[in-house]
């Protein structure tokens, strides 16, 4: 798996905050290493934190209590984890989105999340959890900020900057034209801000791919020389996480275009590279491919 996409700009949030599987006692889990996640607080609780501690992500359907059979498990081993790795808990009947994100094809699903990307999928039996999970506290051991300090613990944290506050405040209420507004003030007074200019790229390619059509990937396959077609499906295709096949399409449409057809395809891909780290092993390997395509 790669995590190209910035999940928290998700314009839709859930109506209603999701009941968490029952643990072994009946009960809904609730302790500071378990938390239930939805669209609106998937990037507070699972892409931040996860630069902090690894996120063990449980994907379940409240309609399927068989769904839920490793929550127990996973509760216990939160408990006993002492802050090392969090447990997000999320309803797929509430946010079926989240499940689609991450590729989700049966139930039940355990992903590993570290530094805002998945890591891993458990593929075992429930005795296997706790070996797993140990193995992903080894891969990303030193990797990561580590949790949170206790109040009087170390230096004093810095204020959050009240530009970015409000910024994240319009994205948790799905409003993408207002987080843009707000992340460009911030750019008109540093054009240098990395984290704005980041930001500001996510929430444009958001807004842009909430418009598009279901069907655009299946539209451009039938269209190949509909070079707007192939915009959009490559869009859609890096929404929804598969990064090479969004890259591939574009650059075979630069590969057999030209003018300002060409043009408009190298654009479209320069603008989706910006999604990413420019060290990451995919880009790296698309540039090479652009490279090739054009010259």
């Amino acid at each position: 798996m790669t995590g190209a996409v910035d999940l928290s700009a998700l314009k839709e949030r859930a109506q209603a905050a999701p009941a968490g599987p029952p643990t072994a006692n009946g009960v809904s889990a609730a302790s500071a290493a378990v938390v239930e996640v939805t669209e609106a607080n998937f990037e507070a609780e699972v892409l931040a934190r996860s630069t902090q501690v690894p996120v063990v992500v449980e994907l379940y359907a409240a309609s399927m209590p068989a769904s839920a059979v490793f929550a127990p498990a996973l509760d216990s081993l939160a408990a006993a984890g002492n802050g090392s790795w969090v447990l997000a808990r999320v309803n797929v009947d509430s946010d079926p989105r989240i499940a689609q994100a991450f590729g989700v094809q049966a139930l039940p699903a355990v992903v590993a999340v570290a530094a805002g990307r998945p890591l891993a999928d458990f593929d075992g039996d429930e005795p296997q959890l706790g070996q797993w999970i140990d193995a992903v506290l080894q891969a990303t051991a030193g990797k990561l900020s580590g949790p949170p300090q206790s109040e009087g613990e170390g230096e004093q944290e810095e204020p959050e900057d009240p530009r970015f506050v409000a910024a994240e405040t319009a994205l948790s209420e799905g409003d993408l034209a207002g987080a843009e507004a707000a992340y460009q003030v911030i750019l008109d007074a540093e054009p240098a801000n990395v984290q704005a200019l980041g930001a500001i790229r996510q929430v444009r390619f958001i807004a842009r791919v909430q418009d598009l059509d279901p069907d655009a990937v299946a539209r451009a396959d039938a269209e190949p020389a509909d070079v707007a077609a192939q915009l959009d499906a490559a869009d859609m295709e890096l929404y929804s996480q598969q990064p090479e096949a969004a890259f591939a399409r574009l650059i075979e449409t630069i590969r057999r275009t030209a003018g300002d057809d060409r043009n408009s395809a190298r654009t479209r891909l320069l603008e989706l590279f910006e999604l990413f780290d420019p060290a990451d092993p995919i880009v790296i390997a698309a540039r090479r491919k652009l490279a090739s395509a054009l010259y």
